[in-house]
Formats: C-alpha cells, structure tokens, sequence
C-alpha cells in the first residue's frame, strides 16, 4: 500500500477521518490507527475527539470548530491539531 498522499491543511474545505483510520474513544480523548500506515495518534484532549468526530456532519472544518464552541482564543490550537492530523492523514478531504 503507498504512503498517504500529504494535503494542505484548509479550515473552510470538508474533512473526514481516513477510512483507514480507527479512533478508538479512551479516558484522556483517543487513540487513531491507521492501518494503511501503521501509524498511531494520541489524542489528548476530548473536544478535539469532538471535533474529529463531527467533521462529517458539517461543510468544513471551521463550521465543525465553530459548532464545538471553539473560541477565537483557541482557535489556532485546534486548527493546528487538525493540520497535523491532515498531515498524517488521518484525516482526509471526502471524495
């Protein structure tokens, strides 16, 4: 299987978790696998678990940021756990 093709991270575009991902819901937020790559991922926070989970239920990752009650504060903290995980792609654009 070849590597995941890397994507510029776009807040205003739709994202989802890679088919090939499995989040896996823990006490300190969640674990992602991802079986095309073997790759693992912490997540250490439940509202970006939140977010992850949401991103298919809106048009684009900042609709999936705003509707979590991200405030403009934190912003850029969950923009660049999302790029980071788009990075690794875990999670992907839909197709």
């Amino acid at each position: 299987m070849s590597a995941p093709t890397t994507v510029a991270f776009d807040a205003d575009q739709a994202w989802v978790l890679n088919s090939s991902v499995a989040l896996r819901p823990e006490p300190f937020g969640a674990l992602l696998y991802h079986f095309g790559t073997r790759k693992l991922s912490f997540l250490k926070n439940l509202t970006v678990v939140e977010v992850v989970q949401s991103l298919p239920d809106h048009p684009s990752a900042n609709h999936a940021l705003a509707a979590a009650g991200i405030t403009e504060r934190d912003r850029p903290l969950y923009l660049n756990a999302l790029a980071a995980l788009a990075a690794s792609g875990m999670i992907v654009q839909p197709s």
